[in-house]
C-alpha cells in the first residue's frame, strides 16, 4: 500500500512556507516535488491539488497543532492581574515537548511563544480550508496504521534529524547554502531525492 506523504514546513506568511510532496511504498522513502508557496498558490492549494487517489495521505505539519491542557484551564476563569499557581513550563509545555526534551535532549519552542504560537495558528487554518474544500475530516493520527483518507500529524525536523545524526542547526539563512547541500547528502541514504534540489 501507497503513502503519501506531503510535509508543509509552515510559517505564517505564505510565501515562507515549504512544501514537499512525496510517498512511502514498499519501505521505500521518495520525495517527488518541493514547493515554495507564493501569493497565487497557497499550501492549501497545493495540497487540494496533489491528493488524487484513494490511497492513504498523511499531512506532515512542522508546526504545533494543539495547546497544552493546562493552558487552557489556567486561563478560562483567569482575570487580568490575578496570579496563576500553575508552573510555566507546565501550562506553555506540552507533555510531547517533555517527552522530545527528555529523549532527544531538544527542547521545542513553547507553544505560547508569539511566533510559533502564530504559525501554530497558520497551520490549523491550513487545515480548516483543506477539510471545508475537500469535505471531509482531517483527523490527527494517533495511531502509526494508517487507513484511507486524510489523516494529519504534527512533526518536529529537528529531532528526526538529530535521530538520523544529520546537522539540525544552522541551515536557514539564505547564504548557507553549502550547510543545506551537507543535509541533503545526508538525507539521501533515507529517501530518493528529486534530481532538482534547488528550492531546498
Amino acid at each position: 500500500m501507497t503513502i503519501h506523504i506531503i510535509g508543509v514546513d509552515c510559517a505564517t506568511e505564505n510565501s515562507k512556507v515549504g512544501m514537499a510532496r512525496g510517498s512511502l511504498d514498499g519501505g521505500v522513502a521518495r520525495i517527488d516535488e518541493v514547493v515554495v508557496c507564493d501569493k497565487e498558490r497557497s499550501a492549501a492549494d497545493y495540497i487540494a491539488s496533489w491528493i488524487s487517489s484513494t490511497d492513504p495521505v498523511l499531512l506532515a505539519l512542522d508546526a504545533p497543532l494543539g495547546w497544552p491542557q493546562p493552558l487552557g484551564v489556567s486561563l478560562a476563569n483567569h482575570r487580568a492581574g490575578d496570579e496563576l499557581f500553575v508552573a510555566p513550563n507546565d501550562i506553555f509545555r506540552r507533555a510531547t515537548d517533555r517527552f522530545t526534551q527528555r529523549t532527544l535532549g531538544k527542547t521545542p519552542l513553547d507553544v505560547g511563544a508569539d511566533r510559533i504560537a502564530r504559525t501554530a495558528h497558520a497551520a490549523l487554518r491550513v487545515l480548516g480550508e483543506l477539510r471545508r474544500r475537500l469535505g471531509q475530516p482531517i483527523p490527527l493520527a494517533w495511531s502509526p496504521e494508517l487507513t484511507a483518507g486524510i489523516s494529519a500529524i504534527e512533526v518536529y525536523p529537528a529531532a528526526t534529524l538529530g535521530v538520523w545524526g544529520i546537522r539540525a542547526s544552522r541551515y536557514k539563512n539564505p547564504d548557507q547554502v553549502d550547510e543545506r547541500r551537507e543535509i541533503i547528502a545526508a538525507l539521501r541514504p533515507h529517501f530518493v531525492l528529486p534530481a532538482d534540489v534547488t528550492v531546498l
